[in-house]
C-alpha cells in the first residue's frame, strides 16, 4: 500500500465568505488542533517547518486562509507547491461551500457586507468569489456544503471528519437526497436512482422512508435493482482504491431519487452496510431530505 496522504497533520480552512468557517476552526479547536484565522498564505511554509522541527510536539496544525483577491491565490498555490517540494509533511484543504441564495441570506441575517462587494449587494460579491476560488476547489481534499447544516450540526460534520485522521484507510460518506430538492455541491460522484419502481405510488409505503424494512424490501425486490447494485458496487471497487492513491482521505457519494425519501434512502443504506463492512473504508450514511416532508 502507498503512504497514506490521510494522515493531515496541517489542514487548510477556506472557502466561501459566510459558509462557515469560523465554525469549523472552532470545531477543530476542540480536538486539539492549534489553530490560526485569516493567515496570509505566504507563512504556510513556516508553519510546515515548525510543525516538522517540533519532534512531534505540535503534531495537528489548522489555518484558516481567507482568499479575497488574485493575488493571494496566487500566493497559496506557490506555498503549496513548496509544501510538495520540500516537505514530507501531508495536509489537507477543507473548502467550505454553499448555495449563493444560502450565503445571500446570511449576509442579510447578520447585515455583513461582503468583502468583494463594492456596492454593498452580496450577490454580486459571492459571485466575483466563486469565479476566484473555483480552480481551489478542485484542489480541495475535503468540501463540504454547509446550506442545509446548522451550526451545531456543522460542528458535528467537521468533529466526525477529523477526528480520526491517524486512521488507516478513507472516509466514504452516503447521502441520500431528493432531486426537487437539488443536488448536494460537495458530492464528488451523484447516481440517479429514479428509474426504479416507486414505492410513493404504494399506499401503505408511501408515509414511511427506505429505513423502513417494508419500503427497503421493495426497493431491493427488483431486478433492475440488483443488476444497479451489481454495477454500483463494481465501480465502487474501482475507484475507492485510485481516490486513495491520490491522497483524498474522503469521498461523498450522492444517490437522488425524486423526493429523497424512498428509493435514494434504501440504495445509501444498503452501500452503507457493504462498503462498511471493508476494513479500509470508513463509512457514515445521511439522508438530508427523508423527513422535508414531516417537517
Amino acid at each position: 500500500m502507498e503512504e497514506n496522504h490521510a494522515l493531515a497533520k496541517l489542514v487548510i480552512i477556506t472557502g466561501m465568505s459566510g459558509a462557515g468557517k469560523t465554525i469549523a476552526v472552532q470545531s477543530l479547536e476542540d480536538l486539539g488542533f492549534f489553530c490560526v484565522d485569516n493567515l496570509p498564505p505566504v507563512l504556510i511554509p513556516k508553519f510546515a517547518e515548525l510543525i516538522e522541527q517540533s519532534n512531534g510536539k505540535i503534531g495537528k496544525v489548522a489555518l484558516v486562509i481567507d482568499l479575497r483577491g488574485r493575488e493571494f491565490f496566487t500566493a497559496l498555490t506557490e506555498s503549496l507547491r513548496y509544501l510538495n517540494d520540500n516537505y514530507t509533511l501531508s495536509y489537507e484543504i477543507l473548502f467550505l461551500d454553499a448555495t449563493d441564495s444560502v450565503l445571500v441570506q446570511r449576509y442579510k441575517e447578520s447585515r455583513r457586507r461582503h468583502p468583494l462587494a463594492s456596492d454593498g449587494a452580496p450577490l454580486e460579491g459571492i459571485l466575483q468569489e466563486r469565479k476566484l476560488l473555483e480552480e481551489l476547489k478542485g484542489l480541495a481534499t475535503q468540501v463540504v456544503d454547509t446550506s442545509n447544516l446548522k451550526p451545531a450540526k456543522l460542528k458535528e460534520t467537521i468533529i466526525s471528519r477529523f477526528t480520526n485522521l491517524e486512521s488507516v484507510g478513507i472516509n466514504v460518506n452516503v447521502i441520500s437526497f431528493g432531486f426537487k430538492y437539488g443536488i448536494p455541491i460537495d458530492a464528488d460522484l451523484i447516481f440517479d436512482v429514479r428509474f426504479l419502481p416507486n414505492p410513493h405510488y404504494v399506499d401503505n409505503l408511501r408515509p414511511n422512508t427506505g429505513q423502513d424494512p417494508e419500503v427497503y424490501d421493495y426497493v431491493m425486490k427488483w431486478p433492475e435493482t440488483q443488476e444497479f447494485l451489481t454495477k454500483l458496487l463494481d465501480m465502487m471497487n474501482f475507484l475507492i482504491p485510485q481516490y486513495m492513491k491520490e491522497g483524498k482521505s474522503q469521498v461523498v457519494v450522492g444517490i437522488g431519487c425524486t423526493g429523497g425519501k424512498h428509493r435514494s434512502v434504501a440504495i445509501a443504506e444498503y452501500l452503507g452496510r457493504v462498503i462498511g463492512s471493508s476494513e479500509t473504508e470508513r463509512v457514515r450514511v445521511s439522508h438530508r431530505d427523508s423527513d422535508r416532508d414531516r417537517r
